[in-house]
């Protein structure tokens, strides 16, 4: 079932064109991982399908009763981010401000906020002060903020920026299986690898060409090949190298 499709987009500021003439399908439960060149559009696709900035022609259409309003959404992290000066509970909850402002927090809403504390790992921290966290429980607490927005999707931007290497492969391994319990996932990134290795469909902006399919079609296509130093991660193929060991011994 089709959550969100791009027909036609075209989209830039002040009349440049930065992408043009885009489409693609986001059906309910895919990963979609968002790569590409500094430049090609990737942060400008990610604020169309937000409403930040409306399309310079074509349409993007959402499905399934989803609103705008409705979608979960991580941003970079920022200086501001990281001295934001709350409780981690206080932090969670305020993703519930998306559905409409209220004077206090229904009961509803702060067992949203425990649920989803639940889901990140992040259950115990909930009385810290979320600038003294390591960026790995930050950005746990802000995911955790962003699926008090919805049940339907996510929208990351560069989540494992400023991560090392363990944080960020313990977010990837949350995302998965967020992912899995039935959350469509779209995220922004330069790490092709890891997108590869994680995400069901690939769209890879390019400045003269572009790609959009799924992750094993993306792996021998010739823009994935000139990007890629590693073997397509699909069973199919996992299969096949197996057997071509096993053949050269």
């Amino acid at each position: 079932m089709s959550l969100i499709k791009c027909e036609n987009l075209t989209m830039g500021y002040e009349g440049k064109v930065v992408i043009s003439n885009l489409s693609i399908e986001v059906n309910a439960g895919d990963y979609l991982c968002i790569v590409g060149e500094n430049g090609s559009g990737k942060t400008t696709l990610m604020k169309g399908l937000l409403g930040l900035i409306s399309p310079l022609s074509g349409k993007i259409i959402y499905s399934d009763g989803l609103k705008q309003n409705h979608i979960g959404y991580l941003p970079q992290q920022s200086s501001i981010q990281h001295d934001f000066p709350a409780s981690v509970l206080e932090v969670v909850l305020s993703g519930c401000l998306s559905k409409g402002f209220l004077p206090f927090y229904s009961k509803a809403q702060k067992k949203t906020a425990a649920e989803n504390m639940e889901k990140t790992a992040i259950s115990s921290l909930k009385n810290k002060s979320f600038r003294e966290l390591s960026g790995g429980q930050q950005q746990r607490v802000l995911l955790a903020r962003a699926l008090c927005s919805t049940q339907k999707l996510l929208i990351l931007d560069e989540p494992i920026t400023g991560l090392d290497p363990l944080a960020a492969a313990e977010f990837y391994k949350l995302i998965k299986i967020l992912n899995n319990s039935g959350i469509t996932v779209i995220m922004v990134t330069h790490d092709v690898t890891s997108a590869v290795n994680n995400a069901s469909h690939i769209l890879h902006l390019g400045k003269d060409n572009s790609f959009f399919g799924t992750t094993h079609a993306y792996v021998h296509s010739d823009i994935g090949k000139r990007f890629l130093i590693t073997d397509c991660p699909c069973d199919n193929c996992k299969r096949l190298h197996s057997h071509k060991e096993v053949g050269a011994q």
